[in-house]
């Protein structure tokens, strides 16, 4: 039952919005929208408190007929790897609806409708057992952000909400194809679970293999499938790109722990070169087009794919410490990029401007919010004692078992982080007021306070004391490793 709320409390709350008509009654709409994001979190908090710690199969499970000649079931359970992503969207949909409190001034009822749907849909995909309710979530996520993009982003909005659609639409077509093909194989079960167990042959394994990844890769982003996130994200609004960086990449990675790599482990042992080698490019290569970059958001998107390419490199290794550190990292990478996003919607807000050359000599006029942004950019440098540390060092400790080459090639984001990081932090931050816009500009409000503050904290805490999270997750990961490891030919 509580899957279900986490999943249709929001939705529900989503239609009331939409009900209220928009502007003629945009404050009631706005008080909805918090009052159902935050009804939202507060349904999946007992996910976490009353989780087995020792348990590493699925808890929380429901069970019904949806599509009884088809055997397909409205099945759903988490596990230790999926249930701290229900609780990342969750907490980050209220973030998101108090960020936007001001920022939407037409259309207000469906601007918070598409965010508190979408926040329903991807506590849908993290929680799904059966392969097609897993594909319905997935391929649904795609209107809502489709609708925020295109209605409140950016002058190319629809060029990109676009680009965006048919991306991620088109390898989710090659991800159906190859779950019908599971479908039969399994005796017309969709049940995730019962394709754990059939034995494929290698062959078999890595066409299929090939079919989930187009559809993860693009999701990811990972090199070079990735050139539609930067467009996204330049266009979208702020709203829009907090989810987008910090939940919606990760249905991709999510993918490949809950089907790639249990369901076809040999060819994921007979490809994890190809996908450490991508990985590793998406690590160094964007790291550096990451440098080059003159707007803060396409920088920001370009550092996402960076360092969502450690979340692939740690899976591949199969190592207990490589596939944590990537967990860890995709959690990490949440705060962290939805900080730095909310931090570029702040300027934007007051100077309607995301190019860096605009800025100079911020801190003179908003020391409090220089002060948090220095805290999120540390933290996306890979900074010890925040977030963005842990999940990195976890992997690279992970990749030392497999090759000290890896290992150095992934560290390389820790220089490369702090380059791109700290170069547009310097440029926009410190120095003399660059201009009279830049003098104008007024420190923090109450809201951003409290948005910037909440993310600051849950930086630090991961940062310091990552052992709740950890604990979580280990159990499962130890059981999906010892099921990778088991033979099926």
């Amino acid at each position: 039952m509580l899957l279900s709320l986490a999943i249709w409390v929001p939705i529900a709350a989503g239609a009331a919005v939409l009900a209220t008509g928009g502007e003629r009654n945009a404050r009631l709409a706005r008080a909805l929208a918090l009052a159902g994001a935050i009804a939202g979190f507060l349904v999946t908090i007992p996910l976490y408190t009353g989780f087995d710690l020792a348990n590493p199969g699925f808890q929380f499970v429901e069970r019904v007929a949806w599509i009884p000649r088809f055997n397909v079931h409205y099945h759903l359970g988490v596990d230790g790897i999926s249930v701290l992503f229900v609780l990342l969207n969750s907490f980050l949909t209220v973030l998101v609806v108090i960020a936007g409190w001001r920022a939407v001034e037409g259309r207000v009822a469906l601007y918070f409708a598409s965010f508190l749907v979408l926040s329903g849909l991807l506590n849908g995909v993290f929680s799904a057992l059966d392969a097609l309710l897993f594909y319905v979530f997935f391929e649904a996520t795609l209107i809502p952000m489709f609708l925020i993009i295109g209605v409140w982003g950016g002058p190319n909005r629809v060029y990109a909400a676009l680009k965006f659609f048919l991306y991620t639409l088109f390898g989710s077509l090659l991800m159906l194809v190859a779950m019908l093909y599971l479908y039969d194989k399994a005796g017309g079960s969709f049940a995730i679970q019962d394709w754990w167990a059939l034995p494929l042959a290698l062959e078999t394994q890595i066409a299929l293999f090939f079919g989930f990844l187009f559809a993860f890769a693009i999701k990811v982003p990972m090199w070079p499938v990735h050139t539609w996130l930067p467009d996204a994200h330049t266009e979208a609004p702020t709203g829009g790109s907090v989810v987008l960086a910090a939940i919606l990449l990760k249905l991709g990675a999510y993918g490949f722990v809950r089907f790639t790599l249990p369901i076809l482990p040999d060819a994921s042992r007979e490809l994890a070169d190809l996908m450490i080698a991508l990985s590793l490019v998406a690590v160094v290569y964007i790291g550096l087009v990451a440098l080059v970059q003159t707007d803060m958001k396409r920088l920001i998107a370009y550092s996402s794919i960076s360092h969502m390419g450690f979340v692939t490199l740690g899976f591949f290794l199969f190592d207990a410490l490589g596939v944590e550190g990537a967990l860890v990292q995709m959690i990490s990478h949440g705060f962290v990029s939805a900080a730095l996003f909310l931090c570029v919607g702040v300027l934007y807000d007051r100077m309607h401007s995301r190019r860096i050359a605009d800025y100079g000599g911020v801190v003179n006029t908003m020391p409090k919010f220089a002060a948090l942004m220095m805290l999120f950019a540390l933290a996306n440098c890979g900074l010890p004692a925040t977030s963005g540390f842990v999940g990195e060092f976890m992997v690279i400790l992970g990749a030392m078992k497999t090759s000290v080459w890896i290992a150095a090639a992934a560290a390389t984001t820790l220089v490369l982080g702090a380059a791109y990081t700290l170069w547009m932090y310097k440029r926009v931050i410190f120095g003399a007021v660059a201009n009279e816009r830049v003098a104008a500009l007024v420190d923090l409000d109450a809201r951003e306070r409290i948005v910037l503050g909440a993310l600051a904290v849950a930086v630090l805490a991961l940062g310091v004391y990552p052992l709740p999270f950890t604990e979580v997750m280990h159990a499962s990961v130890n059981d999906l490793l010892r099921h990778v490891a088991l033979p099926k030919i």
